[in-house]
């Protein structure tokens, strides 16, 4: 009977093992399939932001009132969100990062109207891909847990907020500088984060994670556009 109930208990220790590992390979799996879709989806949108940044340039068209511009980022944010989860959510992608890129077309004609402004738009190009490239294959590499940054997240958020808040109403030396500064350490630490979510779980939906990263992207390139910017002034 003792060694009736010793192989039984060995039994169900195995199957308790076997489905352990078996709930750990589903997980490794859905891991690899959202990692693979929101990096797939993120080339994708990148490159239809690059071809609409280039429609905008060639029309010659001016940066919209501030208005618009929330108005149809956080529109079509929100939507995105709302429908995350069905075919519609990848249609209202496309055409947040289509009107984010747009945005982007007269940014860089004043900035390529600048004497020196090919190597400033190069530059912060070239920053932009390698800052994104090291930090995603750090936490790829290592597949560490960045959750604890979620609190400087929400910091940052605000400080960086009240800091261009502040921008509008005072003239303050250096303060562009400085927000610009913020928003490079802020992006990536936005991308460590999120790249950390999709690695450990926590973010299953590729949709919402390629709009974080995407956003993340075009904020650090605007903000190394902007210091490149500067720094060539003072030169």
């Amino acid at each position: 009977m003792q060694l009736n109930i010793s192989t039984g208990r060995s039994f169900a220790m195995r199957e308790q093992d076997y489905s352990l590992k078996t709930g750990m390979q589903a997980d490794q799996l859905e891991v690899s399939r959202v990692l693979r879709n929101t990096y797939g989806l993120l080339a994708l949108t990148l490159a239809f932001s690059g071809v609409m940044a280039y429609v905008a340039q060639q029309m010659r068209v001016g940066y919209p009132n501030i208005f618009v511009v929330l108005i149809g980022f956080y529109g079509l944010f929100f939507l995105t969100n709302k429908l995350r989860d069905s075919v519609w959510g990848l249609v209202s992608t496309f055409a947040l990062t289509g009107f984010m890129g747009f945005l982007l077309g007269p940014i860089l004609n004043r900035y390529l109207g600048m004497a020196g402004g090919a190597e400033v738009v190069s530059s912060a190009f070239a920053m932009t891909a390698l800052v994104f490239g090291g930090l995603s294959a750090y936490v790829l590499i290592t597949r560490k847990d960045m959750s604890f940054l979620g609190g400087f997240i929400t910091a940052g958020f605000f400080v960086l907020l009240g800091a261009v808040v502040a921008s509008i109403f005072f003239q303050i030396s250096g303060l562009q500088l400085s927000i610009s500064a913020g928003f490079v350490l802020f992006s990536s630490v936005c991308i460590l984060f999120q790249t950390s979510a999709i690695i450990q779980g926590g973010e299953r939906n590729y949709i919402m994670a390629t709009v974080s990263l995407y956003v993340s992207i075009y904020n650090l390139f605007i903000s190394l556009l902007q210091i490149f910017g500067i720094m060539s002034r003072d030169d």
